[in-house]
């Protein structure tokens, strides 16, 4: 049974399965999604817990052994197996199915391991993990859901936040949950719980943003044009090189103009999306970023790439940062003076 995080209490205060399986790439999650489980197994009498660490040589014969003896101190308990590369090998899979298809009794399994690919996903032992109990896949949090995700936590803590203090904490925060859930806790601390407001997260909140180049890329891409200005400056006062973002941003755009191209001359963005092999999973990014704009759009934008190299090598006047500025808006959808006739 496939359970998405926010669903596992509810699940917990009904029933606690055998096999738990968690995976993902964001780890404050599958941390506490981890943490519920022993906290409520714990509350039900396991009492012992044995942890093994499924790393490179590890002996799979440790969990039929582990399932097998008999607890010395306690009638319940909890084996976890700690796998972070998520890829158990033959006998761990043979293992691992071995032990979904006939469960210990008296004792809760607990699987954790780190991001599963679309094909691990589909391995015969996720799928006999997840028939024998529950499978939890922690997904990161994107920056639209990061608001509610963030007011959902300040609430948990106590808090009555304003709409402005969720929205400037998740601004301070970027995406980083533990960064977020570390100065949620540190609030409750100089805060306490209870109404907070703009004024206090502004002045009790570090900025904890972690800032990427391809980040920015993807912004763009997608019109935040508000949050490629401050991603702009974040990369500008990490010290990443103007250069870098202009060659980014350069990449990008020349495979936009190609596609734009074929798509001047009949092609569906469906198809040109297909034939340049645009991962599925972005294919709607580049579609809203083809709609933007037509073919002459962007060779405009690519003239600009080629004016920033210049400016960057020395080559010709200007201000790089500013001109990069300038292109992330013209990508951004913002109309510009560089900009031909929009689509």
């Amino acid at each position: 049974m496939q359970l998405r995080p926010e669903q596992l209490d509810t699940h917990l205060q009904d029933s606690l399965a055998p096999v738990y399986l968690l995976h993902g790439d964001e780890p404050l999650i599958v941390q506490e999604s981890a943490d519920a489980i022993r906290a409520r197994a714990r509350a039900l009498g396991f009492s012992e817990r044995q942890v093994l660490h499924a790393e490179s040589g590890f002996d799979w014969n440790a969990l039929q052994e582990a399932g097998n003896s008999l607890s010395l101190f306690a009638e319940q308990r909890i084996i976890e197996i700690r796998m972070p590369g998520g890829k158990p090998g033959d006998a761990g899979g043979k293992a691992l199915r071995a032990y979904a298809g006939r469960p210990a009794e008296d004792t809760l399994l607990m699987v954790i391991c780190g991001k599963l690919e679309a094909a691990q996903r589909k391995a015969k032992w996720v799928t006999e993990l997840d028939r024998a109990g529950v499978q939890i896949t922690c997904w990161p949090v994107d920056a639209r859901a990061m608001p509610g995700w963030i007011e959902t936590r300040m609430r948990k803590a106590g808090f009555q936040p304003t709409p402005g203090a969720v929205q400037l904490l998740a601004e301070r925060v970027e995406g980083n949950l533990l960064a977020a859930a570390q100065e949620i806790d540190k609030l409750a601390l100089l805060h306490g719980a209870g109404p907070v407001d703009e004024p206090t997260v502004a002045a009790q909140v570090s900025d904890s943003a972690r800032f990427d180049v391809f980040g920015l890329v993807d912004s763009a891409l997608e019109g935040q044009a508000r949050r490629c200005l401050r991603m702009l400056e974040g990369l500008r006062a990490e010290g990443v090189e103007a250069v870098i973002i202009s060659w980014a941003l350069a990449r990008e755009l020349r495979s936009l103009a190609r596609m734009a191209f074929a798509m001047s001359r009949g092609e569906t963005a469906a198809a040109v999306m297909n034939h340049h092999k645009v991962w599925r999973s972005r294919q709607p990014l580049i579609g809203k970023a083809l709609r933007r704009y037509r073919l002459p759009a962007w060779q405009a934008l690519l003239r600009k790439c080629a004016e920033i190299d210049r400016i960057v090598k020395g080559q010709a006047p200007g201000n790089a940062w500013d001109e990069l500025l300038q292109l992330c808006l013209g990508l951004s959808g913002t109309k510009l003076g560089l900009m031909p006739k929009r689509a």
